[in-house]
């Protein structure tokens, strides 16, 4: 089955400018929305406290449980609705592992009094230290950093410097974004999404070695042709798969997404984002970055030799 014409030619590299000008912006703008936020929603995990997922019968509003929760003084507790038919509530309260039980009893206690005792149903309480909260966070974002770093050592070793930078920038670049795009949407940050973050950098990385390995093959049969004609070439010749690879898991993303449950819907967003800007990495980015570096080594090696005729020419006239 053949999606794509083996002899199809896409100029992908020769508007390399834009496509890095939209990732520029893109990475800026993703910035812009966590710091615009406040910050990421971190969860439970990350920060510490008591997580009690509620159901309701029958539909509530944020505003109504609010009123319940307020008059118990527990700080600054975070009232989320959880599904999509406003009967689910997560509710987060900034409390230490010792206050846990007695904060659940009185929790339940004045909701039983505002909406009855058969009315809801807690489905799960977890509870965080603060101390292991703050750990599991630091530990979180060095394994995401680490991995994108050892992620282009590997390439550097295999291929070479302009490979495994280009690599690297795209992988932060992938990474950046799908954070972005779980600010805007005001995701939870918790395990789940940095074992989301790590699957990308996998998933990325890897569609970045097939084509990288596809350029080394030309490189070695066309010495004589340009760089970003065989970049272009290598991209082109790989499409077919890069299509087929993401639209395949892409589906199954989906499906987790819309049938997996509200449980996992951060974690399939993060993968849905994550394999759709992958791949767009993966063709326009890592290409581009390579190409612009090849152009900066060589501009910046004749830059010397341009200088000789006009030293020349200065000794001729001395003499």
């Amino acid at each position: 089955m053949e999606l794509i014409k083996p002899d199809i030619n896409i100029d992908f590299v020769g508007y390399k400018n834009t496509w890095l000008g939209i990732s520029a912006v893109a990475i800026v703008l993703s910035i812009v929305i966590v710091l615009f936020r406040g910050g990421l929603n971190y969860g439970i995990d990350f920060t510490g406290g008591v997580m009690v997922h509620l159901r309701f019968a029958q539909a509530r509003s944020v505003s109504d449980v609010r009123d319940a929760v307020l008059p118990l003084n527990f700080g600054e507790s975070n009232i989320q609705d959880y599904g999509t038919e406003g009967t689910e509530f997560l509710i987060r309260l900034p409390l230490a592992a010792s206050e846990v039980k007695d904060a659940s009893d009185k929790l339940t206690g004045a909701l039983q009094d505002k909406f009855g005792k058969e009315s809801f149903q807690v489905l799960r309480v977890e509870v965080v230290g603060p101390r292991v909260g703050n750990e599991l966070r630091q530990r979180a974002l060095l394994a995401v950093f680490f991995s994108t770093i050892m992620m282009g050592a590997y390439i550097w070793l295999r291929f070479e410097w302009r490979f495994a930078i280009g690599a690297a920038l795209a992988l932060m670049h992938d990474v950046v974004i799908t954070i972005g795009a779980l600010a805007l949407f005001h995701y939870e940050f918790d395990l789940t999404i940095i074992a989301a973050l790590l699957t990308v950098v996998g998933f990325s990385v890897n569609d970045t070695v097939i084509v990288s390995d596809r350029i080394r093959e030309n490189l070695r049969k066309n010495r004589r042709e340009s760089l970003s004609s065989l970049i272009n070439r290598s991209i082109n010749e790989t499409l077919s798969r890069t299509i087929l690879t993401t639209g395949t898991t892409v589906v199954v993303t989906l499906a987790l997404f819309f049938l997996g449950g509200n449980v996992i819907h951060g974690f399939a967003f993060a993968l849905l984002i994550g394999f759709i800007v992958g791949t767009y990495s993966t063709v326009y980015v890592a290409g581009a970055i390579v190409l612009s570096l090849d152009n900066l080594v060589k501009g910046t090696k004749a830059a010397p030799a341009a200088m000789k005729p006009a030293a020349a020419v200065t000794k001729a006239a001395k003499k």
